[in-house]
């Protein structure tokens, strides 16, 4: 180590070349990476979907989803099972642990799903796919005064069009209809001109059709033959004839029925700003540059925007770029600013040369690190992001450790050049080293974790590991050439007079060492005195941390509560509502919009923009899903949040009585305030009762509100029943059923091939006899023989209480309960449910299994897989810090900046009311790695110290005063770095927020950590290992000198007893 660090000490030609290598190859490698707002995640696992087109869900249940789980439940490494059956379609969701090979575990699934042989024979074949992630990064509207037709048109036309742009090839149109050829057959043309559903549609078949005839091979070639008569317009199928006379006349489709050239038989109503609107989502591609991309699509909106009609324009919904590029500029402006603060900082107590380099270190440091991230497969995302932000501290740390030993090393004149610089260097190589290694053992757990998480958190591991790889290069091969050539100050200038900026850094360098010799070094001898009273009072303070946590004045939760600028609305209507309805509660929603515009806009207007700027509405059969655009949240008084924006649009909109579940969400991570119980059980029933009796328990909570369950509505159903007799007649009731099925659902006859989608067509009765009950009294069951027989004579028709869709967790039937929370009151309720309810409704309900799921499922399983991997760190730091020092205890004493680190991040979140989640962890792990590495310095200190002869009270108080500036230094430089992030009131800035203000407060709590408690617990280490040796060896105990003797400091910070250390000692 020695011999590396003298040669490149004195060849200061290739510390340069080094650091233009790490400068320029880091500039390549920032354009050589990926750029999207999160890192790409592959889902792992997979799922099953199979269509049976008219089943009902227990038909799907019992003869599809039963056994495709009986047939994959056995696959090595599934982690959880859980279907869905809906009428008409079953899905199967199969995921798998993280350590199972995907590609074998998706190959396995495909394998044991298609050797199933008794799938029902009408049913489509299951399509088995890897469970996917919606990984949207942009959404572009097109709205305007145009019908629903063209409307779809014109969306798939740009769809196809902007498709052709790199980054753009996955591109989903959402917000229309399927087009659907609806040829309507009334029973009463069927009677006059006795005809039957299947008739009709062979006779479609048969004569709407391409086909080939083969080749005739002549002298002069080959000539194809083909018929091409497929239909593809309401004209084209009306020709078609159904049957000829015998009067040699003919029927033809248009006689007997209507063809309608429309859209699928279902309700869907989307709109934007009060317009008809559809939608285009682009989904991630392989090699994201979300900045190329997201421009390239804005562009092409702008030309495309002079080709439309007049009063059709296409506009940009979201874009994942605004908020990427916001969050580069805000993290590269606090990091200037940041380091700017730090160069100013170290200006004042060290020479401007030491200062430029030792900053000029963090960028060198961060370039060599983008030089690597390719090679290691990360982009440039949100985690890496927050890497570079976190990592500033340590970095600087590294290099102000070492080049104020060099500072102090050539100012004693003791060595001058480069021998000053590689002494100092290799003096501070063990701490620095060390406390690098331990930063890096601190991360590793986030890259080791189980589940999705890791691929979001290793990105932030590997650049952590990789700019502190670099910083240690820096430091220790870049840094000490620069500096090998300093001299000592002058104290004057060429005219004989000290200089003004001399003056003004050694006034501020004496003030430093003043502070350090006349205020720290009493209070650390009145601390040491009582060092007992002193380690309970740290002691307290993270007693009292925890209990914060634990109580929930400081909020903890997996993802950042962050202030956002869109208001998402989700209104659930029950099963079987009118769509006439659905559409009621959109215009109530627009009406709550209409009126809240009126009323806040105008009270906002001096600020130059709306503060309620755009609104989209998007109808279905299950409900109303919105998106309500809002100012930016840095652009507004401090006073207006985007909760209380959500919640007049509540009040505004008024209350919707029938529907099963209202949210108005204004945050990101939202979800986390709703709790969520699993109940399982074979017997809906019981589930049912199970899921009342559990929400009304969770209505007395007073921190719960809109407490509710998933089961589905119970729609009613018409049970079809043979009357006796009926079979005399010819009659099954597989007849009956398959013939009310052709006339409400309809006998899809072809597919058509139009604008790269299949486009059915579809036999089946008029709209208005298939939304009316009445038409059932009409209805005739057609028999072989030819004759018709009422419907009401053959079958009774039974009203009862359906089910509309059924939900399978763990291969048993269940329900899912929730119910939003306050935040701080979610660990508390779940752990009182767990504890004093679901025993006694488990024993009510026997076979009945429950436990929490979603948010607080993972947040459970989250914690608990990291806790285990953050002590197996732990061990892994403390028996690397053993082996170098050689030392069973003092390892401990250097590890007292972890747990001090996350109590001083608790308190810290406190004072700026700010919830913990992911990233607090982040930050908490940063400043432990700063403050190791404080601790690293003054143990390394004391340890030269005590083995020169120095008694162990005068070592440790020599040791604190020697070494007050550098950590004192570190400290504040890292909280000032990360200050300008903590003021940002941005969206973008609520993400890293968590994670500065744990870092910043963890380094300045942990600064007393290592100026008081360390020193105190070096002095009670001391005396029970005197005390263990007088019991076990009968070594004399001596006590610790309570004696201060002198300890002269000069204005270069050196540290010298002014008597020999006691003999006792």
């Amino acid at each position: 180590m020695h011999g590396l660090v003298s040669f490149w000490a004195r060849n200061s030609v290739a510390a340069n070349l080094l650091m233009i290598v790490a400068l320029v190859g880091g500039a390549i490698g920032f354009f050589r990476l990926e750029k999207e707002v999160f890192p790409g995640v592959s889902a792992a696992g997979a799922q099953v979907h199979l269509a049976w087109p008219g089943a009902s869900p227990q038909e799907i249940e019992e003869q599809i989803i039963v056994r495709i789980e009986e047939a994959v439940a056995d696959i090595d490494g599934i982690d959880q099972l859980t279907s869905v059956a809906s009428e008409g379609s079953a899905g199967v969701y199969i995921r798998a642990l993280v350590s199972v090979d995907h590609q074998e575990f998706l190959d396995e699934v495909k394998l044991r799903v298609d050797s199933i042989n008794n799938l029902p024979q009408s049913a489509y074949r299951p399509v088995v796919q890897e469970m996917g992630w919606d990984n949207q990064w942009m959404g572009i509207v097109l709205h305007g005064d145009i019908d629903r037709r063209e409307l779809k048109r014109y969306t798939e036309k740009i769809r196809d069009e902007v498709a052709q742009i790199s980054g753009a090839e996955l591109a989903e149109v959402n917000g229309t209809l399927g087009e659907e050829v609806t040829i309507e057959l009334s029973e009463s043309a069927m009677r006059r001109f006795d005809l039957t559903f299947d008739e009709v549609a062979q006779a479609i078949r048969s004569q709407s059709l391409n086909a080939s005839g083969g080749d005739v091979r002549t002298e002069t070639g080959r000539v194809s033959i083909q018929a091409r008569m497929l239909a593809d317009t309401a004209d084209q199928f009306g020709e078609i004839v159904i049957r000829q006379n015998n009067n040699g006349g003919v029927i033809r489709l248009r006689d007997v029925a209507t063809v309608k050239d429309g859209f699928v038989d279902a309700d869907l109503r989307s709109t934007y700003d009060g317009e008809p609107a559809a939608f285009i989502m682009f989904g991630s591609v392989d090699k994201m540059n979300l900045p190329k991309f997201s421009n390239a699509i804005k562009d092409f909106i702008a030309e495309r925007n002079k080709t439309l009609p007049e009063g059709v324009e296409l506009d940009v919904l979201w874009s994942d770029d605004d908020f990427f590029s916001k969050l580069v500029s805000i993290i590269g402006s606090s990091a200037f600013m940041g380091t700017i603060l730090v160069l100013c900082i170290l200006i004042l107590f060290l020479r401007p040369v030491v200062a430029f380099w030792v900053s000029a270190g963090i960028l060198t440091a961060f370039a060599g690190g983008f030089l690597l991230l390719p090679m290691m497969g990360v982009s440039l995302n949100l985690m890496t992001l927050f890497a570079c932000l976190l990592v500033i501290g340590i970095v600087v740390d590294d290099a102000i450790v070492i080049g104020e030993n060099i500072h102090t090393e050539v100012e004693s004149g003791r060595r001058t050049g480069p021998d000053a610089a590689i002494h100092a260097t290799m003096a501070m190589a063990k701490p620095v080293i060390f406390g690098v290694l331990t930063t890096m053992i601190a991360f590793a757990p986030w890259a080791l974790i189980s589940g999705e998480q890791r691929q979001f958190t290793q990105n932030f591991t590997l650049t952590v590991i990789a700019a502190l790889t670099f910083s240690l290069i820096e430091a220790f091969l870049i840094l000490p050439a620069h500096l090998a050539h300093l001299k000592p100050q002058r104290m004057v200038n060429k005219k004989g007079k000290p200089s003004r900026f001399v003056r003004m850094q050694r006034n501020i360098a004496d003030s430093l060492l003043w502070f350090a010799k006349n205020i720290y070094q009493p209070i650390l001898e009145v601390a040491l005195k009582m060092r007992y009273a002193t380690l309970a009072f740290f002691i307290m303070l993270f007693i009292i941390a925890i209990g914060l946590m634990n109580t929930g004045f400081v909020k903890v939760r997996i993802d950042p509560d962050v202030e956002g600028d869109l208001i998402f609305v989700n209104i659930e209507m029950p099963d079987g509502t009118p769509f006439s309805r659905i559409t009621e509660v959109a215009d109530q929603l627009e009406s709550g919009l209409d009126k809240l515009r009126a009323d806040i806009n105008p009270k906002y207007a001096y600020l130059g923009e709306d503060m309620v700027q755009s609104g989209s509405f998007v109808a279905t059969d299950s409900g109303v899903n919105a998106w309500i655009g809002l100012m930016p949240p840095e652009n507004r008084p401090t006073n207006v949040s985007s909760s209380d924006i959500a919640e007049q649009l509540r009040e505004l909109a008024g209350p919707i009585p029938d529907a099963e579940d209202a949210r108005f969400s204004a945050s990101f991570g939202n979800d986390d305030a709703r709790l969520r119980f699993a109940l399982n059980h074979e017997d809906l029933d019981v589930l049912r009762e199970a899921a009342d009796e559990l929400k009304d328990h969770l209505a007395t909570y007073s921190q719960a509100y809109n407490v509710g369950d998933n089961i589905s509505a119970a729609a009613n159903e018409i049970r079809l029943n043979l009357k006796p007799g009926a079979e005399s007649l010819g009659v099954t009731l597989a007849t009956v059923t398959q013939q009310v099925r052709q006339a409400y659902y309809g006998t899809e006859v072809q597919r058509l091939p139009r604008n790269g989608d299949d486009v059915r067509v579809m036999l089946k009765f008029p709209e208005e006899a298939r939304r009316s009950l009445d038409s059932m009294r009409e209805l005739r069951i057609r028999t072989s023989d030819g004759r018709e027989i009422p419907l009401m004579e053959v079958a009774d028709l039974e009203f009862a209480p359906g089910i509309n869709r059924i939900l399978r967790r763990e291969r048993q039937r269940s329900v899912s309960v929730f119910a939003e929370v306050d935040g701080s009151a979610q660990r508390s309720i779940i752990e009182s449910v767990n504890k004093n309810f679901i025993p006694g409704l488990v024993e009510r309900h026997p076979g009945l299994t429950s436990g929490a799921i979603g948010t607080a499922e993972s947040e459970a399983e989250f914690f608990q897989e990291i806790m285990v991997l953050q002590l197996a760190s732990f061990f892994v730091m403390y028996c690397l810090l053993a082996i170098a020092f050689g030392s069973y205890w003092q390892p401990l004493l250097i590890m007292t900046a972890i747990p001090f680190a996350f109590a001083g991040a608790v308190f810290g979140h406190l004072g700026f009311g700010v919830s913990m989640n992911i990233f607090s962890w982040f930050g908490v792990a940063a400043a432990a790695g700063v403050v190791i590495n404080d601790n690293l310095v003054l143990i390394d200190y004391l340890n030269q110290r005590r083995a020169q002869g120095v008694a162990a009270m005068e070592a440790v108080v020599e040791s604190g005063v020697q070494r007050f500036r550098p950590i004192l230094l570190t400290s504040v430089t890292t909280f000032i770095g990360v200050l300008p992030m903590i003021m940002d009131r941005s969206v973008q800035a609520g993400f890293l927020r968590p994670m500065v203000v744990a870092m910043g407060s963890a380094v300045l709590f942990a600064l007393l950590v290592s100026l008081f408690l360390v020193p105190s617990l070096y002095l009670i280490g001391t005396e029970i290992r005197r005390l263990y040796l007088w019991i076990f060896t009968g070594q004399d105990y001596r006590k610790i000198g309570d004696r201060f003797t002198g300890i002269d400091v000069d204005v270069l910070g050196e540290a010298h007893s002014s008597v020999a250390p006691d003999p006792a000692e």
